[in-house]
């Protein structure tokens, strides 16, 4: 199968592109990229141990990343492609920027939004579930075996 460079796999794959960089410097595999009018205008991956900062999640930069690029708070023309649905803490920064769209693969189970209140979102965010929702997870499972030592 060929992908548009317009789609959401196209994103997606180069959001596990960013999760792949985490991994390599032993941070939580998460990436995410933001995308506006076909364009990915920010790139960021999980970065809170660099940073020593809690919030640096991949989510929380590639916002931060495109709200300078575009000069404004609001991403309501911007869509968000992370490996991994967001934590409370970064839906709730994803409300207050009015996403747009909002494209995630794997689940979080113990930690994602849709557990803690799937309303969390703004209510006008469009939310899709997939696309790479296996690789995504297996990035996350792997991770955690090897920090574990199993």
């Amino acid at each position: 199968m060929e992908l548009s460079i317009h789609s959401d796999e196209h994103f997606m794959k180069e959001a596990l592109k960013q999760a792949a960089i985490a991994a390599e410097e032993g941070e939580i595999p998460v990436g995410a990229v933001v995308v506006a009018n076909k364009t990915i205008i920010a790139r960021a991956y999980n970065q809170t141990e660099r940073l020593g900062d809690p919030t640096a999640h991949a989510e929380m930069l590639a916002l931060t990343a495109a709200t300078n690029y575009l000069g404004t708070k609001y991403l309501s023309d911007c869509s968000l492609y992370v490996t991994l649905e967001p934590c409370g803490m970064c839906a709730g920064a994803l409300y207050w920027s009015q996403l747009g769209k909002l494209v995630y693969a794997a689940a979080d189970d113990r930690r994602g939004f849709m557990t803690i209140n799937p309303n969390m979102l703004h209510p006008k965010t469009e939310v899709k579930r997939g696309p790479f929702a296996d690789e995504a997870g297996s990035m996350v499972t792997t991770f955690f075996q090897k920090l574990r030592g199993k």
